[in-house]
């Protein structure tokens, strides 16, 4: 072995050349052998490379070390030299160099070590510094001399372009390879590789329908949590194809999760494109020990192989491009519509303010049954006052109105769509369930084959394989149940009166829309199929709102919708209905009179009531200063000239009712309480009394605002002078 090593070795291994370099302090200290191969293959297939780096341990004995103080470090066994991260016995090296124990390094060759100038240049500082050696085939050098430092550092750099040049030759190859489409890659789920290595659809039906029905059901369904909520309802699993081990080959069933189905129905290669370069690796988003992160997601077009219709595909490529543009539309971002959510608001996301342009949210208070679209973005961003409040339901009722109108001529299409997808829906089950009860009756009958084939007389062995028959066959007949009791429950064909049902539905679609069946979610979907968005235009607080319907695809509808508000004032007739209620009341009618006129003649009230009453009549002509002693078409009993109730002068002097008995008990009005029960109290007050009691409610009103301002604190300030 010595002589072998002595003949490979150069003459400037000779210990004579280089007596100068190899002081006696530097056997005090120890001699380090690094020994590193690059990869796991090499170090089985290249063991005459490992043989030869073990060897040197022989050169650091005759260069003076004792055995004794020669140490091997090989922790580094099929590791890259590209960097220092993950090298263990890199990292141990450059510690012992920086506590001062080590006097010589030796390797075969300077990328041995290292292949990074970073990770080289560190070790020479580190060994000049401590004036620890370094020996390769071709001598002993010295880092903290200059020649043999800048003969170290061309050696260190030509190490690391020798891998560049490398890694780029490979790189092109592959590259080479991808563009003609016949690099090899690992088959995803639905593929497998025939003998000719060309990639081809699962031999499995079983596969091959799941996946299929995977990709129609989220073109139903919109949503990945909604497919997959769908497959775990139905006992839906995903058949794959082990990449490895003992089982390699075969197809083993897992449960759906949320990932896998992303991947799926992210993965062109459904398209029938072969494609490589979709996950770039971002080296600043990798982290140390971990070399499989730092993936990130490249656009198409910066992919560097697309070659469509390439390999047999499960989809098209327009519905691919569907698929993954139903995805992002459903992240919920300020320039998607997002998912369809909870809650009875029809146009949530829809609904756009006409003035800033941006979005309305969707406020609601108390139950569900109570929101309304707001746009708050201008007192958001810039401090200024609300765009605009429109309440909900008013605005719902205007878009499903035109939505139903528009989706009445299509009732028939939609009647035969819903027959024919519910008939498909059940066939595709009944035959997944049919494809696994043939499953389960291979397996037992595989496992039957294996039990009888089994020498009787090794019992050992024949109580697993009965064991296994036993729980097989246990399996297919709880499948074929199931079966049974699915195909009993949900039978294939339409009847004709399930038939008929479902025309008459479709032919009344409001009574549909309406349908307890029919959820919030479902009218959702249906409004943004056929609408864009939806402008909404208040004007002002009045209850007039101007609205714009944008279909998809081309063409607008514009409307009018009244929504109700906060008070009388806020209506546009405000000022006409209170110069017809003054005229009706001049002519001598009773408040339930004038109410019933003014229903007649198209007035409403504030808050989208039916029709306006006597007491809101009432109200209206007291806040009007028109003075009437009728209620409900009827005269107050026991009432006297200028008399009123407690609450009726209250509203006449706009004041709380609570606040008017507060002043009777201290005496400040005029009063009387009724003798029978319910004991009422009575007040006095003609026309300059009403208007006295109003005059001194303003004044108290006044009176407590400038108490309110003095009691602040007063405000200091640093300079005097600011306060002028």
């Amino acid at each position: 072995m010595m002589a072998s090593l002595r003949r490979n070795l150069p003459a400037a291994w000779d210990g004579g050349r280089c007596p100068e370099k190899v002081q006696p302090w530097h056997h005090d200290r120890l001699a380090v052998v690094y020994v590193r191969q690059s990869t796991a293959q090499q170090v089985l297939d290249h063991q005459e490379s490992t043989r030869l780096q073990y060897g040197l341990t022989t050169r650091a004995v005759e260069l003076g070390w004792a055995a004794a103080r020669v140490v091997v470090i090989d922790d580094d066994l099929g590791k890259s030299g590209t960097s220092a991260e993950g090298r263990a016995g890199f990292q141990r090296l450059v510690s012992e160099v920086s506590l001062d124990h080590v006097g010589i390094i030796l390797g075969v060759e300077m990328s041995r070590l290292a292949r990074s100038c970073k990770d080289w240049y560190q070790l020479l500082e580190l060994c000049a510094l401590f004036r620890t050696l370094i020996a390769d085939l071709d001598g002993v050098y010295d880092p903290a001399q200059y020649n043999d430092r800048l003969l170290l550092g061309l050696k260190g750099t030509m190490s690391e372009a020798e891998l560049h040049i490398m890694q780029q030759r490979l790189r092109q190859g592959l590259l080479a390879k991808a563009r003609r489409g016949e690099l090899a890659l690992v088959p995803p789920m639905g593929y497998v590789r025939s003998a000719a290595g060309a990639l081809v659809l699962d031999p499995d039906e079983q596969v091959q329908q799941v996946i299929r029905l995977v990709f129609r059901k989220f073109a139903e369904l919109g949503t990945v949590n909604a497919l997959l909520r769908y497959l775990v309802a139905h006992q839906i699993q995903l058949g794959m194809r082990e990449h490895s081990g003992l089982a390699r080959g075969e197809v083993v069933w897992r449960r759906p999760s949320r990932a896998t189905l992303q991947n799926l129905l992210k993965h062109p290669v459904y398209a029938g494109a072969y494609v490589y370069g979709r996950r770039p690796v971002d080296p600043r988003r990798q982290r140390a020990g971990r070399p499989d992160t730092g993936r990130t997601v490249a656009a198409p077009d910066n992919w560097l192989v697309l070659l469509p219709d390439r390999l047999p595909a499960y989809i098209t490529w327009e519905e691919y491009t569907a698929n993954v543009a139903r995805l992002q539309a459903n992240r919920a971002r300020a320039d998607t519509l997002g998912v369809v959510r909870e809650g009875p608001a029809l146009l949530t996301r829809l609904a756009v303010c006409a003035q800033c342009g941006r979005r309305m949210a969707v406020h609601y208070a108390g139950d569900d049954r109570h929101y309304a679209y707001a746009c708050g973005r201008m007192r958001i961003d810039y401090g200024l006052a609300r765009c605009q409040h429109v309440a909900g339901p008013a605005l719902d009722a205007f878009v499903s109105q035109h939505v139903l109108a528009a989706l009445q001529p299509a009732a028939l299409e939609l009647s035969l769509e819903a027959a024919t997808h519910l008939e498909r829906e059940r066939a595709d089950l009944d035959r997944l369930w049919q494809q696994r009860v043939e499953r389960a009756a291979y397996e037992a009958e595989r496992a039957g084959r294996q039990f009888r084939l089994v020498e009787p007389e090794n019992r050992l062995v024949a109580r697993h394989l009965e064991r296994e028959w036993e729980e097989k066959l246990a399996a297919h007949l709880g499948l074929a149940e199931e079966c049974r009791r699915f195909q009993e429950t949900q039978p294939r064909g339409l009847s004709a009166a399930e038939r008929e049902a479902i025309r008459q539905l479709a032919a009344d679609i409001p009574a549909l829309w309406q349908a307890p069946t029919t959820t919030a979610a479902d009218r959702k979907a249906i409004v943004r199929q056929v609408v864009r968005r939806v402008v909404v235009a208040a004007a002002g607080e009045s209850e007039r709102v101007r609205v714009t319907l944008e279909w998809v695809g081309e063409g607008r509808t514009a409307g009018e919708v009244i929504r109700p508000v906060a008070r009388l004032e806020q209506l546009t007739s405000y000022p006409q209905l209170c110069a017809r209620a003054q005229q009706l009341a001049v002519e001598g009618l009773t408040a339930g009179a004038i109410a019933q006129r003014l229903n007649a003649e198209g007035y409403h009230p504030p808050k989208r009531r039916e029709a306006f009453g006597a007491q809101g009549v009432q109200d209206l002509l007291q806040r009007l200063g028109v003075v009437t002693k009728h209620s409900h078409g009827r005269p107050k009993a026991g009432l006297g000239p200028h008399e009123w109730g407690l609450r009726e002068l209250a509203q006449a002097v706009d004041m709380p009712h609570i606040t008017l008995y507060n002043w009777v008990c201290r005496g400040w009005v005029t009063a009387r309480r009724e003798e029978p029960p319910p004991q009422r109290w009575i007040l006095w007050a003609d026309a300059a009394e009403v208007a006295r009691l109003r005059e001194r409610h303003r004044r108290s009103l006044s009176e407590e605002a400038h108490d309110r301002w003095c009691a602040q604190p007063p405000v200091t300030t640093a300079d005097p002078s600011s306060t002028l």
